[in-house]
């Protein structure tokens, strides 16, 4: 069997690692635009439910990824009027991209396949392999060629979000919002490596053109952004990595595969950062379709039929999930100047449409008790915590 696995990103690099441990003889290539060693961001988060799934999938790599990660637990849930310590909850790993990519990349040589970077994936043909995998990301080439066939649809949201990184240390995953005098703003920072975090900011619409942030320069954004989260960054200077303000963009697809091509990840439907895991989501697209591949390995529409059957039932609950989290970030600003701290924190946790309030009190007791005494209108006394920065 030959497989052309069409981008070079996690969820391309597991599916073919994957394929080439459970296929004998298969001939598996790697299709990546960019040079190896190049990746935009900074570090990615792969939150403790479900990696059980890649550990069983494949033990080697598992391992190797959970060694370099960098585990926090509890939260910082920043109200502009005051800030939260949520204890409890689900354990957090987070890794820098470019370590997890060369975690793949090593398991993939290792398992035979051939990695291809600088190839522009309009001249990778897809007509010579037996399966097509199109792992190239929310802009997926592959996708685009086929958009009929796969009955694609797309738009954008209204937010803008930058990517950024900081040297700044974290103790915990912060999620800090601002009320600016023309608009909001939000944070999401955590840390990955030694000595650096993730720093995504995102504002609205409405604020993007009254702060002037649509006429301004990439420098003068993140500047700009240094301003408005100097508490939060202590001081210290955010880093850019194709750091630039987009609306992002919300894909979906009516048919999971066309002929022999399939897709998986973003490619098949965008993940929205606000749910977190997005990467573990899009790897276990990658187990499951290797899992069906594996099972109907003469049969690839059979396999592909297979893949959706299996993979579906899960995907369209997480996909509903995320669809709930971006419009509850869409409103973000609104829900800021309507709440008050410790019900504008409940109504963030509940914002999925997954999590009840039983589950919460389950894992969140100490707030969830707090917010009922709040609710009877008792403040119960809190200790004071230093949770912002370092």
């Amino acid at each position: 069997m030959r497989i052309a696995v069409i981008g070079g990103g996690p969820s391309g690099l597991y599916a073919a690692v994957l394929l080439a441990r459970r296929i004998r003889g298969a001939r598996i290539d790697v299709f990546e635009q960019n040079p190896r060693g190049a990746t935009y961001g900074f570090g990615i988060v792969l939150a403790d439910r479900g990696l059980e799934r890649m550990r069983r999938a494949d033990p080697d790599s598992h391992a190797a990824i959970m060694a370099s990660c960098v585990w926090t637990e509890h939260r910082v849930l920043a109200h502009p009027d005051e800030t939260i310590f949520i204890e409890g909850g689900e354990a957090g790993g987070a890794i820098s991209r470019l370590r997890l990519l060369a975690i793949l990349e090593q398991a993939c040589e290792a398992a035979g396949v051939v990695l291809h970077h600088g190839v522009q994936i309009d001249d990778v043909p897809d007509g010579d392999a037996d399966l097509v995998i199109g792992a190239d990301g929310v802009n997926s080439k592959l996708r685009d060629r086929y958009a009929t066939g796969f009955g694609t649809t797309r738009w954008l949201l209204g937010n803008r979000v930058a990517w950024y990184g900081t040297d700044q240390q974290f103790g915990h995953p912060v999620l800090a919002f601002k009320r600016h005098r023309d608009g909001h703003f939000v944070a999401a920072a955590y840390p990955y490596a030694a000595g650096m975090s993730t720093f995504v900011v995102e504002c609205d619409a409405h604020t993007w053109f009254a702060t002037g942030l649509d006429r301004m320069t990439d420098d003068a954004r993140r500047e700009f952004a240094e301003e408005v989260f100097a508490n939060e960054l202590g001081g210290r200077p955010l880093v850019s990595n194709k750091s630039t303000w987009n609306r992002l963009p919300v894909v979906r697809n009516r048919t999971w595969s066309v002929g022999h091509r399939v897709l998986v990840g973003d490619a098949l439907h965008s993940a929205h950062p606000t749910i977190g895991s997005g990467t573990r989501i899009a790897m276990e697209d990658s187990i499951a379709l290797a899992d069906a591949v594996a099972r109907f390995e003469r049969d690839i529409p059979a396999a592909l039929a297979e893949f959706r059957r299996a993979r579906e039932p899960t995907k369209s609950k997480l996909v509903a999930a995320s669809e709930l989290s971006f419009l509850w970030y869409e409103s973000f600003g609104a829900r800021i100047e309507t709440f008050a701290p410790v019900p504008f924190v409940f109504d963030f946790l509940m914002r999925t449409g997954r999590v009840t309030a039983e589950r919460l009190r389950d894992e969140y007791p100490a707030f969830m008790a707090r917010y009922a005494a709040r609710w009877r209108g008792i403040e119960p006394p809190v200790a004071a915590r230093e949770v912002v920065g370092s």
